[in-house]
């Protein structure tokens, strides 16, 4: 029985490919040249019910262990046999957010180094079921190869360098739109200010006050160093009644001491001292 199991899945390797529950294999090659298959793991997305989520229903493919020289491009170029793809978003992580996203900026977001998940969302529900019997795509062929290596490397390096223009009109853009979102919650608060809610409490806004400006580090220990000081200077150095009493007296010697010898240094200044006219 075991023998018979052996060669069946000798002659059909593809029914024996190991998987997640609930999840379809699709074997994938990065080239013709290769021998060995990459294994994707795709199931349909889908999200509890009374649950909203931000990828539509019965038209997105929830894909894991995406490796990482397969690209958005590339892998929306996989999957278009399947049917039109609307769009192809990867992840570090599978998402749980329930409402929309804030839109990535492509100058401050960082790839994800290892493998991805991804969501490719189809134009009809049609292209799911097609992707989950996919077999043998090629990530690199010779109309779209794939960069890899050294290759890879410089193509990384070169898209790291943003344009100028495109990053100030980025950044100008946000700061407007922070100006605005800014105005609106002091205008809201200005509205709400001084009046009372339901249960006659009024609300107290920081507006009006002189903005903190953020210290430096070189501020801060100039204000550590300043705050020790002065705990020093505070600190008692008699702690008991009798030393505080001794250390006065031990003062009022000193400075009698003091006043003696200034008294005979005068002396000796004016016997030193003679009246020459001529």
């Amino acid at each position: 029985m075991v023998a018979r199991r052996r060669k069946r899945a000798a002659r059909h390797p593809e029914n024996c490919i190991p998987s997640p529950p609930g999840y379809a294999a699709i074997p994938i090659k990065f080239s013709e040249k290769q021998q060995a298959s990459h294994y994707l793991y795709v199931r349909a997305h889908g999200v509890r019910q009374g649950t909203k989520s931000i990828w539509p229903q019965k038209r997105t493919l929830f894909v894991l262990n995406v490796p990482p020289y397969c690209t958005e491009e590339s892998l929306s170029r996989l999957l278009s046999s399947c049917g039109l793809v609307q769009s192809v978003e990867l992840q570090e992580k599978p998402d749980l957010a329930e409402g929309p996203k804030e839109s990535r900026s492509k100058f401050f977001s960082k790839p994800v180094p290892g493998f991805q998940v991804a969501y490719v969302v189809f134009q009809k529900p049609s292209g799911v079921s097609a992707a989950l019997a996919l077999k043998g795509p090629l990530v690199s062929t010779e109309s779209h190869p794939v960069k890899t290596g050294i290759h890879k490397w410089i193509s990384d390096y070169a898209d790291s360098m943003p344009d100028p223009e495109a990053l100030r009109l980025e950044v100008d853009t946000f700061m407007e739109a922070y100006d605005q979102k800014i105005a609106e919650e002091e205008a809201k608060a200005k509205e709400e200010e001084g009046v009372p809610d339901e249960e006659g409490w009024v609300k107290v806004t920081r507006r009006g006050r002189r903005p903190v400006l953020p210290r430096t580090e070189a501020a801060s220990l100039r204000v550590l160093e300043r705050e020790r000081r002065k705990r020093a200077r505070k600190e008692l150095l008699n702690f008991y009644a009798w030393q505080h009493r001794e250390s006065k007296m031990e003062h009022l010697a000193q400075l009698r001491k003091k006043f003696e010898e200034d008294k005979q240094r005068i002396e000796l200044l004016r016997a030193q001292r003679k009246f020459r006219p001529y």
